[in-house]
C-alpha cells in the first residue's frame, strides 16, 4: 500500500503540464497540488507553455519555466531538451497531459528518475499514452477500472480521487483561508465558505445552477428539456449555464425555442464560480461522461442540493448518492422528477442541502496532496542497480523505470 510508505520531508518536484489557462478542469487540479505541495514546504517546479495561473504559482513560491509544447517537429525538441535540464535536478516528475507525459518520459528514462503521470480523462484515445509513468493516477475509481481495461497494468495504477476543498487557486492570497462565509442563508447543520452571491435575474424562485464545459458530454441538451419541465411545473424556478464552449450557440438556439426561454440565464466562461454557487439552491451536472469532475466538490462545499448523472467518476463523488441524487444518464424525464422532487418540497431541498455535506472533508485538497505524495514515495524507494562490472550471466534485466530485476 503507497499509504504504508514514508514521504520524505522535502522532496524536488516537477510537474510538467501543456499550459496554466484557467476554465481546464486538468489545469485545476494540477494548479492545486503544486501550490497545496509548496505550502508543505516541498520544493516544486512547474513547467508549462505558461497561462493565467502563472502568477498564482509564483506568489506560492514556485518556479514557473516556460517551455512551449506545441505539437510541432522543431518546438517539441526543443522542449524536450529543455525539460531535461529540469528533470536532473529533480526528485519525481509527474505529468498531466499526454504531450507533456511523452516529452518527459525519454529525460526520466536517461536520468533515472520516476515518471508520475495522471489520467484525467480515460476516455480521451491518448489517454493510453499516459501508461508511460512509473506510476500512474486515475482521477477516480472508474478511471482506474477504465485504463486498466486498456492494457495498463493494476500494479502501476493508482486511484487519488479528485478534491478542491481548501484548493489555493480560491485563497485571498497565499496561507489566508479561502473567502469570507456565504451571503445567503442555507438550512442549519450546512457550513461553508464560497464567498458572495452571484445576481440571477429574477431569482425570486428555486434557483438551480450548471457549471460546466458547453459540450455534448456534459448533458447539456438534456438539461433544458428537464428544465421546461419543471418550469411548467413551478414558473418561478430558473436556470443558469455557468460555462463556454464550441456548442453555446447550439445550446442558446435550443433555449431560445423553450417556452420558458425567458427564465434561462447563459453566464459565460467565469473564474470565480462561488458566487454563483452561493445563489443556488440546487446544482446539476447531467453529464454523460465525467472521470471526475472538480465542481461537485464546490458545489458540495457551497452547501447546493445536488442532482447528477451516475457515469464514471460522479458516484464516487456523491458518496454513492449519500450526498447528491444520482439519475441515469441520456434521461431527461427522470432528471426533471428529480430536480421536481426538490423544488416542490422545500423540506427535501433542505435535507439534500445537509446530505451535501456528508463526508465532505474527503474531499479535500489535504487528502489529495498526502495520498499524492504517498504515490512519489513508491517511487523513491531504493533502486537496485547492477554493480560495476557485474557479468551478463547473472540474468538481470532492467526495466523502463530504471530498476535492476533478477
Amino acid at each position: 500500500m503507497a499509504g504504508d510508505l514514508s514521504v520524505p520531508e522535502r522532496m524536488r518536484i516537477l510537474h510538467v503540464l501543456n499550459h496554466t489557462q484557467r476554465l481546464n478542469g486538468n489545469v485545476h487540479a494540477a494548479i492545486d497540488l503544486a501550490c497545496a505541495q509548496a505550502r508543505l514546504g516541498h520544493s516544486v517546479t512547474l513547467c508549462s507553455g505558461g497561462g493565467s495561473f502563472d502568477d498564482l504559482l509564483r506568489a506560492h513560491r514556485i518556479d514557473v519555466v516556460r517551455v512551449d509544447q506545441r505539437r510541432r517537429p522543431l518546438t517539441i525538441l526543443r522542449a524536450a531538451f529543455a525539460l531535461d535540464r529540469h528533470i536532473r535536478s529533480a526528485d519525481i516528475v509527474h505529468a498531466h497531459m499526454m504531450t507533456s507525459a511523452l516529452l518527459a518520459w525519454p529525460g526520466c528514462l536517461l536520468r533515472g528518475v520516476s515518471l508520475v503521470t495522471t489520467v484525467h480523462n480515460a476516455f480521451e484515445r491518448s489517454a493510453i499514452a499516459m501508461g508511460v509513468g512509473r506510476r500512474v493516477i486515475a482521477v477516480s475509481a472508474a478511471v482506474g477500472r477504465s485504463m486498466a481495461q486498456r492494457g495498463i497494468s493494476v500494479r502501476r495504477l493508482r486511484v487519488v480521487l479528485n478534491g478542491t476543498i481548501g484548493s489555493p487557486r480560491v485563497d485571498l492570497e497565499p496561507g489566508q483561508p479561502s473567502a469570507a462565509p456565504r451571503a445567503t442563508p442555507i438550512p442549519p447543520a450546512v457550513e461553508t465558505s464560497t464567498g458572495r452571491t452571484a445576481d440571477i435575474p429574477g431569482s425570486t424562485g428555486p434557483r438551480l445552477l450548471f457549471i460546466g464545459g458547453l459540450h455534448p458530454r456534459k448533458g447539456v441538451t438534456d438539461l433544458l428539456v428537464a428544465f421546461e419541465r419543471v418550469h411548467a411545473v413551478d414558473s418561478r424556478s430558473r436556470l443558469t449555464l455557468v460555462g463556454e464552449g464550441p456548442y453555446e450557440a447550439a445550446y442558446r438556439e435550443q433555449a431560445a425555442r423553450m417556452t420558458c426561454a425567458s427564465a434561462v440565464t447563459f453566464a459565460g466562461g467565469q473564474s470565480d464560480p462561488r458566487p454563483f454557487l452561493a445563489a443556488a439552491d440546487v446544482f446539476v451536472l447531467p453529464s454523460l461522461a465525467d472521470p471526475a469532475p472538480l465542481v461537485l466538490s464546490e458545489a458540495r462545499a457551497a452547501g447546493c442540493a445536488v442532482v447528477a448523472t451516475a457515469v464514471d467518476g460522479i458516484p464516487e463523488l456523491l458518496e454513492n448518492g449519500r450526498a447528491g441524487i444520482l439519475v441515469p444518464p441520456s434521461d431527461p424525464a427522470r432528471l426533471g422528477h428529480a430536480l421536481l422532487s426538490l423544488i416542490k418540497d422545500p423540506s427535501e431541498l433542505a435535507l439534500w442541502r445537509r446530505r451535501s455535506q456528508y463526508n465532505i472533508e474527503h474531499l479535500g485538497i489535504d487528502r489529495v496532496v498526502r495520498e499524492t505524495l504517498a504515490v512519489y514515495a513508491e517511487c523513491l524507494r531504493p533502486i537496485v542497480r547492477r554493480p560495476p562490472l557485474a557479468p551478463v550471466a547473472q540474468g538481470r534485466t532492467r526495466t523502463a523505470a530504471g530498476e535492476w530485476r533478477d
